[in-house]
């Protein structure tokens, strides 16, 4: 195994820094109130530094929410095996909150409507959806569920989620800005799993 060099190693800390200042900026100012200079400048560097790691904020933000995917799917999995497949994603979700403290707040960011649907050559949508149908699917067959529609049944669920996860962020976006906390986001986040019970 390679050992990185000072080079490789300064510039993985330079991204992760602007990731980590975006993503604190994009929670308490919102997407649309931060800019690439702002970015730059929390982490010491000039914009044009910032354009070597990302081509524009909206990539950046889309590379956050797409770390999130495999994360989740796992903690789907990981969820006790006799929760219904709602809870789990719902407590997965919670779980992800908790895990990542702010992290997971850039779902409540303020994402620009465009940034759900496309990432390089798919949508973020479908790949939620994809991973949680697998993760699903998963957990429905070791729980014995029978073969039989199983995909459907894991893709509807799946889908549903996502569904719920969005009403959730744009339910939130309608909280008046002094409300608008991450203990909200998880309280809506509960409800509208509710509503799918």
């Amino acid at each position: 195994m390679v050992t990185p060099g000072r080079r490789e190693l300064h510039k993985r800390a330079t991204r992760q820094a602007l990731q980590e200042a975006a993503t604190r900026m994009f929670e308490e100012r919102g997407y649309a109130d931060t800019t690439v200079r702002d970015i730059a400048e929390a982490v010491g560097v000039t914009e044009r530094t910032f354009f070597r790691y990302f081509p524009s904020k909206e990539d950046l933000l889309l590379g956050e929410v797409l770390d999130l995917i495999p994360e989740l799917g796992r903690l789907v999995r990981a969820r006790p095996g006799g929760e219904e497949p709602y809870t789990a994603v719902c407590n997965a979700l919670l779980d992800l909150a908790e895990q990542r403290g702010m992290g997971v707040g850039i779902l409540f960011s303020g994402l620009p409507g465009r940034a759900f649907s496309r990432s390089g050559n798919g949508s973020v949508l479908l790949d939620f959806e994809d991973a949680l149908m697998e993760a699903l699917r998963d957990r429905l067959t070791t729980a014995g569920a029978e073969a039989r529609g199983l995909r459907l049944r894991a893709s509807v669920l799946a889908r549903a989620s996502v569904a719920a996860m969005r009403a959730t962020v744009a339910e939130y976006h309608e909280l008046p800005a002094a409300e608008q906390t991450l203990e909200a986001a998880r309280g809506l986040l509960r409800r509208a799993f509710d509503m799918l019970r």
